[in-house]
């Protein structure tokens, strides 16, 4: 624990909040800041709380932060199903940003499960 930047799941947190930080700076997405701004919001959290739960001194609180991030994963995909269904996003972003979220899933799922078996 305390090395989150060797953590793979956390450069791709970062890789996609970079991401939907370039999306939501676009028009038509641009111009509704709520969506935008919780999107964001959400990216954000996904990278901070692997960062947090890494730094934690027990495993316990780590996988509670883990957790967490897999939440802010579930907003994003909730997120981006919104956006594409009003049209700020054409289907091959959407598929590709939402493909990248449930990847980002599935690895906190496994970075939990091994923190159990420590």
């Amino acid at each position: 624990m305390g090395n989150f930047k060797q953590l793979r799941v956390w450069s791709d947190a970062i890789d996609l909040t970079t991401g939907i930080y370039k999306i939501t700076r676009q028009k038509p997405f641009s111009n509704d800041y709520g969506l935008s701004n919780q999107i964001q919001r959400a990216a954000v959290s996904i990278a901070s709380n692997i960062a947090e739960g890494d730094e934690r001194g027990s495993v316990k609180e780590a996988i509670r932060f883990f957790n967490i991030s897999k939440g802010s994963a579930a907003e994003v995909i909730t997120q981006l199903n919104i956006a594409y269904r009003i049209g700020y996003l054409d289907e091959s972003t959407f598929n590709k940003v939402e493909d990248f979220t449930q990847k980002i899933r599935a690895s906190l799922n496994k970075l939990i499960k091994a923190r159990k078996e420590k």
